[in-house]
């Protein structure tokens, strides 16, 4: 049975099956309908309000009421799966008395109340014909004994809404409010995933190994971010979906503040057998257009190492509030799809269900705090600023993960110019002399998952970390690419089987980011995550 039985009264035409559609539409609840259960048990499609009146009268004098309980019991069966029911809607008190007997504190009563009877017969006049025909005027079925006396069960209610005052919107959040929907909104459910140093840390790889913990996953950034997932035959790389999306069956959403490549989402939804039941695109997430994606790579990609992915010129259109700006809710095929994210996250949050929000890039290229500024990315990439993108409040946060390399990489750079600068810059070959791993297959590892260029590569940055760890106060680090330290930690399946060097180096992470090191990933494998969360 659900846990939450919202009974609702009020006069005819005051706004009750509104209400009753929108707590189903929105918040998943199972709407009954007290005229259609009289015409189940008349064995009829359809009958006049009158008969029903009346019908309903005599079982409520032969049963005190009763027969309504029983069949909500016996309907409610049917979805089990259900947030709650809420029934459209009670006349007599009798009734009340009756379901609150049999469900107890799980019932919640509503009252519907209009003071002005020219509203309620100005709505009657307006309304489409359904399974109950009018057959008299609002005046005239105002005169029935059971219409009179409704307006008494305003006394035994829990929340009264005067709908004459508020509108359909205003009555619908005043009532999901008082039955305790939102009473998890502020709670931290909400886990955060960034980057530590200028991207390519294996986020992706974190992110779907968690994924399966939560209910939501949400991604923001661009398609100029690339997670690569371990998968057999093949690896598979994310540019917009959550890194997730094949190794659980969480909803997904893309935030606002997100950046879309229609060609490349519609492919990744496809390719990942996506629904939309499960996919929601929020409306104001901007849609990356041709001439976006020309001039990044007429410029920005022979200056700064820029993927030319049109994420930049796409922000400043959005920016200048140019009328030609191209958003989610202005493409057909996201039509589906298209949710205000807020809902989404309201809806996992209210039930308690936990969130992953999956940043991309790393903390070192943010637009705002990176350290090298023109060589940064378009867009601040701090845990602040995702959840920003997403529509999450920092109160809702309850871990931030930020995920680092043992030897940090940048791409590429263009001829003539430079991606950025990097502390204690290395080639692939010092990293396999010191690590044991074999030259070609670095190189073959070490290449950009959006663009396919090398990278470059430097021992660990220290003071980088410590600046990324003061800008998103991490409550745990997961240190990836450990096998670039010791070959062998790749056969690790423990903390204690990591090399002495591993070990010692983790200890000095630790002090300087001041969290725990609580995933390890030692190799690019399904299996290659050592992990040490108390969460």
């Amino acid at each position: 049975m659900a846990e939450l039985l919202i009974i609702l009264s009020g006069r005819v035409c005051c706004g009750k099956t509104t209400l009753a559609k929108g707590l189903n539409a929105r918040y998943g609840f199972q709407h009954a309908r007290s005229s259609a259960l009289l015409l189940a048990r008349l064995n009829k499609e359809s009958a006049g309000r009158d008969e029903l009146q009346e019908f309903g009268a005599a079982l409520d004098k032969k049963t005190s009421g009763r027969w309504i309980s029983d069949d909500l019991y016996r309907m409610a069966l049917r979805e089990p799966n259900a947030r709650g029911v809420v029934l459209d809607c009670v006349r007599a008190k009798s009734q009340v008395q009756n379901i609150r007997r049999g469900y107890g504190s799980r019932v919640f009563h509503i009252h519907l109340d209009v003071k002005d009877d020219d509203i309620l017969a100005a709505r009657m006049a307006t309304r489409p014909v359904e399974a109950v025909k009018e057959t008299k005027s609002f005046k005239e079925i105002s005169k029935h004994q059971v219409e009179r006396d409704v307006p008494e069960l305003a006394k035994d209610a829990d929340l009264v809404i005067n709908t004459d005052i508020y509108n359909e919107q205003d009555a619908l959040t005043l009532a999901a409010s008082h039955v305790g929907l939102f009473k998890n909104t502020g709670a931290a459910l909400v886990d955060v995933i960034v980057g530590g140093q200028y991207g390519s840390e294996g986020k992706g790889q974190i992110a779907s190994f968690l994924a399966r913990e939560y209910k939501l996953l949400i991604r923001v950034g661009g398609p100029n971010a690339g997670h690569k997932v371990y998968e057999e035959p093949e690896p598979y790389t994310f540019h917009q979906l959550p890194s997730g999306t094949r190794s659980s069956n969480a909803k997904l959403l893309i935030g606002a503040g997100a950046a879309i490549n229609k060609a490349t989402l519609l492919r990744e939804i496809s390719e990942c057998k996506v629904g939309h039941e499960r996919l929601v695109i929020d409306p104001m997430a901007i849609v990356i257009q041709k001439d976006d994606i020309a001039r990044e790579q007429k410029g920005l990609r022979n200056t700064i190492g820029s993927t030319g992915s049109g994420v930049g010129r796409a922000a400043i259109r959005r920016i200048e509030r140019q009328k030609k700006t191209l958003f989610a809710k202005d493409v057909p095929e996201f039509k589906a799809f298209i949710q205000l994210g807020i809902d989404a996250i309201n809806h996992v949050r209210c039930d308690g269900g936990r969130i992953l929000l999956e940043g991309t890039q790393g903390t070192g290229l943010s637009l705002f705090h990176g350290p090298d500024y023109p060589n940064a990315t378009s867009r601040d990439t701090t845990a602040a600023a995702c959840l920003s993108e997403s529509g999450l409040s920092p109160r809702c946060v309850r871990r931030i993960v930020m995920v680092c390399r043992t030897y940090p990489i940048r791409v590429q750079s263009p001829e003539g110019s430079t991606s950025g600068v990097m502390s204690g810059e290395i080639d692939l070959a010092e990293v396999a002399k010191r690590s044991g791993l074999s030259l070609p297959e670095l190189e073959k590892c070490e290449r950009t998952s959006t663009t396919n260029r090398p990278r470059r590569i430097s021992k660990f940055d220290w003071p980088l970390i410590c600046r990324s760890a003061s800008l998103n106060a991490p409550t745990d680090i997961a240190l990836t690419f450990a096998d670039y330290i010791d070959k062998g930690n790749r056969d690790a399946r423990r903390f204690e089987q990591l090399s002495d060097s591993t070990i010692q180096f983790i200890n000095e992470v630790e002090h300087v980011t001041n969290a725990p090191v609580s995933l390890i990933s030692t190799r690019f494998h399904d299996r290659a995550i050592i992990d040490r969360r108390q969460w």
